[in-house]
């Protein structure tokens, strides 16, 4: 029996993981659970699997969720930045299910590592914008940081037993998302509705417009670096349309190892929280018959030019990400406000990694520093643009 603890819970992968949880209830048991603001959803999620501590993000939404709970419960409530830390180092836990989307996913990530626990990682902001700090810490801790995402959980299974002399690259796939056949002129005014139709995964409206335009791909790139060990110039992009092979790693004799498997977060999720065991579950298999034809070509740099500035950010490094990250959550946040067109957030980045000047190796606190001067640059970018 694994003690679980989910940060983000009130997600896309928060409410896949308590299916996993759901249908194991032999295997897995609830420690604790952090959301944001969706305190019924997490009222009914607590109240189902009745962790001992639950957290929300203000003293309002904790004053609701206690009074959701009822009176005599025996689930502590808490709230704020404290709450989460709190809740991420909980002492029954004995894995981390860090999904709390963006940057603000490292701090409680952080803590759990720091209280010995080790990580289900589905937050990849936090190793784009901390991964030496992140990585030194784990070994330290001696915890395992296990990938959630499809991709980087492909690839972890396919490096299974490999020398990693043997490895000469890795090779990220991506759906393209809903616009990779338009042109340049169709995405100028393409709604923030549909870039919220992604054809093939159910995700949360931030991760769906960086599907959309690959940046999401992008900070992959720089999560992969730091999860398996291994230089930029030995990852690749693949656009692959149908989502069935999830990534591939090539050998140096020419060998390509790929994981295959239907579009679904509960078998990447599930493997990250059993492993190393596998679980049997009640979904589709993998039909190839009927997959149809298997496509794969190169992503196109100048329509989406997102993939290119993380490789750009990736390459200089230290605080060139956190600045890459954090201008992109503002200008991601502005289109799905309807106040920048959406082929205008990359401009929104690429100036924004023009007033910066990357500090290498940094500490926690310049991490924070950047993160928080490059959304300052970034909401005066665009403050200057004008919706086309």
């Amino acid at each position: 029996m694994k003690n679980i603890t989910i940060l983000g819970s009130t997600g896309s992968i928060g409410e896949s993981a308590l299916d996993v949880v759901q249908k194991n209830p032999k295997k897995f048991r609830v420690a604790a659970l952090a959301a944001g603001g969706n305190v019924k959803l997490l009222a009914r999620q607590a109240l189902a699997f009745h962790p001992a501590v639950v957290s929300v993000r203000t003293s309002e939404d904790a004053k609701r969720l206690r009074g959701l709970l009822g009176p005599g419960g025996k689930i502590r409530v808490l709230c704020g930045e404290e709450g989460v830390r709190e809740v991420a180092a909980h002492a029954a836990a004995d894995i981390v299910l860090s999904a709390i989307s963006g940057a603000a996913g490292l701090k409680p990530t952080l803590a759990a590592i720091e209280a010995g626990k080790d990580i289900a990682l589905a937050n990849k902001e936090t190793m784009v914008i901390a991964g030496g700090l992140v990585t030194r810490k784990a070994r330290r801790k001696k915890i395992r940081i296990l990938p959630v995402d499809s991709e980087h959980s492909a690839i972890f299974q396919c490096l299974a037993g490999q020398n990693k002399d043997h490895v000469r690259r890795i090779i990220l796939t991506a759906s393209g998302g809903p616009f990779y056949s338009m042109s340049i002129a169709e995405l100028k005014n393409v709604t923030p509705a549909q870039a919220l139709r992604h054809p093939r995964w159910k995700m949360g409206a931030k991760i769906t417009v960086d599907s959309a335009s690959l940046m999401n791909k992008g900070l992959e790139v720089i999560e992969a670096k730091w999860l398996f060990d291994i230089d930029v110039s030995r990852i690749d992009v693949l656009i692959h349309p149908q989502s069935v092979v999830h990534s591939a790693i090539e050998l140096v004799d020419g060998s390509v190892l790929a994981q295959l498997g239907i579009a679904d977060m509960r078998i990447p999720i599930a493997y990250a929280l059993s492993y190393p065991d596998r679980l049997t579950n009640d979904l589709p298999a993998l039909d190839l018959a009927k997959a149809g034809p298997l496509a794969f070509f190169p992503p196109d740099a100048k329509k989406f030019p997102c993939l290119r500035l993380a490789f750009a950010a990736a390459r200089v490094g230290g605080t060139a990400p956190v600045v890459l990250n954090a201008a992109n959550e503002e200008a991601v946040a502005a289109f799905l406000e309807n106040k920048i067109c959406f082929h205008e957030i990359p401009k929104v980045i690429e100036k924004t990694l023009e007033k910066h000047t990357a500090k290498t190796d940094p500490s926690l606190e310049e991490i924070l520093l950047a993160d928080g001067e490059a959304r300052m640059d970034a909401a005066g970018i665009l403050k200057k643009l004008k919706r086309g």
